[in-house]
């Protein structure tokens, strides 16, 4: 097979598995390359035939066509419109305005949609600049792109790896694949030939992969696969085919325009034909006031408003943890009705603790949580002072001997507030158990030196380090075959029984038999029952030469692993977050149903998912990626009726998963941190990374990063997110609240034929679409969430943010009070001062201008009472609070002072036709603010009665009730 076959005609996905049961001294003529490794010629042709080694970018929509759609959809055509209203209104102030507000909202979306390109540079900063390989029988660096297949790669500690390659050599090897596999521990590697038949190509213990890092010891390895044909390649493309799609908000804002537009372009024509037909006006002066009564009916502030309403949800979430990258986001997640979340980190601590210990003598427990070494201790009952002694001492200090991690103790100065670690977590979690046990770790390696490693591998299943106990002669102990050795072994407990001949009880050796091996094997069930990660630990000591040589003349790792002395189990776990169990039922009690897909164990998964509440007491089902590969997508998704745990998961299995919840008619949240969630993030109505341990990869193709990793703050941004859409309703309904006060002057006009002359004007239409309704509606924006909020249901995706109900309430009771108050001041400032004496042609005079002034006046002093009696929609906005909303009170502050300076500024009055007016006209306008206030609390105290009755007689069975 040459390496242009095995590169381009395999599958990809099955490649690695197929090179590793190749015998490694088949593996450069399987590669058609040798331990020289390629010619310079041989590796320039095969550069030219397979491309350069590089993440490529899939070709999308031209840059000039997205940039402009997003000045060319239906509110923003409305926009221009309204500009050219200005205009033609001769105010080309006002038209500039709002073209700028256009301008603004279609750059911000645009950069949006950039941003979302920056996942696939992530990608590609993965790989490294170079790579050291053997060409000509030398080693050189090249640069990463010009790797090809059949390169012989020289791997070392810190090397951060190229492409996807088989081993051909290797020492102490342990990679970094955390971004693919989103498993913390370095994964120990191997050259030997292994069955890759049922393995997923992440567990294929003979290959390395692009984008994962070199973290102990040092191999070779030849190159199977480059670029796009990489696994990393496979994600990218993966994650560059899913399709933004747009989110429930953005498709209610294209129907709320459509509906607006219909409106208000209808009405516009209505108008239009009996300005003509009935009134007789002329056709120019018909067609203006036909764009008035539009302008009335379109709110040009809806836009930017709800633009900025989640801008400040966005900030808001900030606070609670969550960085939201995409406005829209905010909403997708009000009405998520599903989240995938990981396990380790996001439901858990990321902190392994050792919780319990077996022993021959009986079982010890452990206290404390995280890598702070402070906790106790207890055997049989008995709390032990440190430090411990006897076996559990003997125990202990295996299992830190036998350990590559490390303890970092806090530091201020550079930043670390607690204790931390380098290296596997497991590992780290035996020497935290040690150091409570009063054991000094850090002078261990001193006592018993090392000499040397037998690296874990899949086969054996354990890792053996070999120490010095004493020289013999005075020599050098790390060298000297006459010392006596020890070796400690730690590993699977079925492995470790298997090799293991006695057992430590009280200091003494006794014979291993049938019994006690059913003891060690049911303790162990027992652990990994309740989803503690078990680890055996043993021991074998001695001088004799045949252990001396093995040890110390890397000698085969049989010849040391056996004859064991069995030390006892240690079993630990990385415990829930402590808040993630509250988190979790107030998801289940909003309606919102929590799916673990995590590439951890099935048992594990499900220990997790019951301690925290994402399963019951019940038999719980559990599908492995490799029953997922079998599983039909109608199968699947009626599966997903039922199963909340996916275990040892790839990117394609979560893909699937979310794919076909989204094509059941769920919304999505979906959690990450490794570039092979990518895909899903992606494709996930909200991607949700974790900006602690998450990757670049991650955080760019996602909506949302957790700054604490923690799903506690999903649930609050949940919460935030449903109660952004609760507020955008409510400035909704308060910007067409005056949509009705500003018809009803035209229709005055209209229908008395011009002997009315019209008492608010265009240009003062848009100083209260733009000017004065703007800031109290972003106020409104932010609102705290209810109480209630995450009691009820997610909201359905079909559900309108217009409602009838919601239109009705806005333009027929406090449209129809602010229509009142505008009407009956215009006409109270005329019977103070006189009717204008000249028709609407000279509708310039003095008293004319403070008749339109004081309707606007009107509007704006209805609409002050209207913004707090929107803030809540059936509880007393008294009850809530009159003043808590910071916001609302500075929104009314400024709207305040437009008003004035529109009435009192010479060059405002220049500009909207306004005149200044008295206090006698201003104290009547604002005598409706809390007419209009204290009716809309009459009017939610008996939606609050009736409901009250209602339940009462549903309680008591009355059928009429129940009708």
């Amino acid at each position: 097979m040459n390496a242009t076959r095995l590169a381009v005609g395999m599958d990809p996905e099955t490649r690695p598995a197929t090179l590793a049961s190749v015998p490694t001294t088949d593996v450069f003529a399987t590669l058609s390359t040798g331990d020289d490794g390629l010619s310079r010629a041989e590796a320039a042709a095969r550069l030219q035939r397979f491309g350069p080694n590089s993440i490529r970018e899939v070709r999308g929509k031209n840059l000039l066509a997205r940039f402009l759609a997003n000045f060319t959809h239906l509110m923003a055509l409305l926009l221009w419109v309204g500009g050219v209203v200005g205009f033609a209104s001769h105010q080309p102030q006002l038209g500039i305005a709002i073209w700028l507000v256009n301008v603004i909202n279609g750059s911000f979306s645009f950069w949006q949609e950039y941003r979302a390109e920056k996942a696939t540079e992530a990608l590609r900063r993965m790989l490294p600049v170079t790579a050291t390989v053997v060409r000509d029988g030398k080693e050189q660096r090249v640069p990463a792109g010009e790797l090809v297949p059949g390169d012989l790669l020289v791997l070392s500690e810190g090397d951060r790896i190229s492409a996807d390659a088989r081993i051909v050599w290797a020492a102490d090897l342990r990679v970094d694949q955390s971004t693919f596999s989103g498993e913390s521990e370095p994964v120990a590697k191997t050259d030997e030939r292994i069955s890759g038949d049922g393995l997923d190509w992440s567990q294929v213990s003979n290959c390395v992969f692009a984008g994962s890092a070199v973290v102990n010891g040092a191999a070779r390895a030849v190159v199977f696969s480059t670029g796009m044909a990489t696994q990393l390649g496979r994600i990218a493309h993966l994650t560059q085919s899913v399709e933004d799609e747009p989110s429930s908000l953005q498709r209610e804002m294209e129907h709320v325009t459509r509906a607006v537009t219909l409106l208000a372009v209808s009405i516009g024509a209505g108008f239009f034909a009996a300005a003509v037909f009935i009134a007789g006006v002329d056709l120019a002066a018909s067609f203006i006031f036909a764009m008035g009564m539009i302008v009335a009916f379109v709110p040009e502030g809806m836009l930017p408003t709800v633009t900025l309403s989640l801008a400040m949800g966005v900030q808001r979430m900030a606070q609670r943890r969550a960085l939201v990258k995409r406005l829209s986001a905010v909403d997708a997640l009000g009405c998520a009705t599903v989240i995938c979340t990981d396990k380790t980190g996001t439901l858990t601590q990321n902190a392994m603790s050792v919780r319990r210990m077996w022993l021959a003598r009986g079982e010890a427990t452990v206290g404390g949580v995280g890598y702070d070494p402070e906790g106790v201790i207890v055997e049989e009952g008995r709390a032990l002072a440190p430090p411990v002694t006897g076996d559990l001492r003997e125990l202990l200090t295996a299992g830190a001997l036998c350990n590559n991690s490390r303890l970092v103790p806090p530091d201020e100065s550079e930043g670390r507030a607690g204790w931390s670690i380098v290296g596997d977590p497991t590992e780290a979690s035996i020497l935290v158990a040690a150091k409570k046990g009063g054991i000094d770790v850090d002078a261990l390696p001193s006592l018993l030196p090392r000499v040397r490693e037998l690296p874990f591998d899949s086969r054996r299943k354990r890792m053996t380090t070999v120490h010095v106990v004493r020289p013999c002669d005075g020599s050098d102990a790390t060298t000297s075959q006459k010392a006596d050795l020890v070796a400690y072994v730690k590993g699977s407990p079925a492995e470790l029984l298997a090799q293991s001949v006695s057992v430590l009880r009280a200091g003494r050796e006794i014979a291993l038999d049938d019994a006690l091996r059913r003891e060690i094997l049911a303790a162990n069930d027992e652990y990994a029952s309740t989803g503690l990660r078990v680890l055996g630990v043993a021991r074998r000591s001695g001088a004799a030469p045949s252990v001396a040589h093995a040890a110390l003349e890397e000698g085969d790792c049989e010849d040391v692993e056996q004859d064991l002395v069995f030390l006892g189990l240690i079993a630990m776990a990385d415990p829930p977050r402590p808040e993630v169990k509250s988190a979790v039922a107030k998801c289940l009690r909003a309606g919102i149903r929590i799916i673990m897909v995590t590439g951890d164990y099935g048992l594990t998964a499900e220990s997790v998912a019951r301690q925290v509440g994402i399963v019951g007491r019940d038999h719980v089902r559990i599908i492995t990626g490799r029953e997922l590969d079998g599983t039909s997508d109608a199968a699947l998704k009626q599966a997903l009726r039922e199963v909340s745990i996916f275990a040892r998961v790839n990117p394609e299995h979560k893909l699937r998963v979310v794919t076909a919840l989204q094509e059941m008619g769920h919304v999505v949240a979906v959690t990450g941190d490794g570039a092979n969630d990518a895909p899903a993030l992606r494709k996930a109505d909200i991607g949700v990374a974790m900006g602690l341990s998450g990757t670049d990869v991650a955080m760019e193709s996602a909506d949302m990063v957790l700054a604490d990793d923690n799903f506690a703050s999903i649930v609050e941004a949940v919460e935030e997110g449903r109660a952004v859409f609760a507020n955008i309703r409510r400035f909704a309904m308060y910007v067409f609240n005056s949509n009705m006060a500003e018809a009803v002057p035209f229709v005055l006009m209209l229908f008395s034929r011009g002997g009315i002359p019209l008492p608010l004007t265009v240009m003062q239409v848009l100083a209260i679409d733009l000017g004065t309704d703007m800031v109290p509606a972003i106020g409104l924006g932010a609102e705290r969430p209810e109480a209630d909020v995450m009691d009820q249901p997610p909201r359905p995706k079909t559900e309108r943010l217009l409602t009838p109900t919601l239109l009705a309430r806005a333009l027929l009771w406090y449209g129809a009070i602010e229509s009142v108050a505008a009407i009956s001041a215009y006409f109270f400032l005329n019977w103070l001062h006189g009717w204008p004496a000249v028709p609407l042609a000279s509708e310039g005079t003095r008293i004319y201008q403070m008749a339109t002034t004081i309707t606007m006046a009107g509007i704006v002093a209805t609409q002050v009472g209207a913004v707090f009696a929107c803030r809540t929609d059936r509880r007393s906005v008294i009850d809530a609070g009159l003043f808590t909303n910071r916001l609302v009170l500075l929104g009314v502050a400024v709207e305040l002072l437009l008003l004035a300076g529109l009435i009192y500024v010479p060059l405002l009055q220049g500009v909207f036709g306004t005149a200044p007016v008295g206090p006698v006209e201003l104290v009547y306008v604002f005598a409706w603010t809390p007419v209009i206030f204290f009716a809309d609390e009459a009017r939610k105290a008996w939606l609050r009665r009736r409901s009250t009755d209602l339940s009462r007689t549903a309680r008591v069975g009355d059928p009429r009730g129940a009708a």
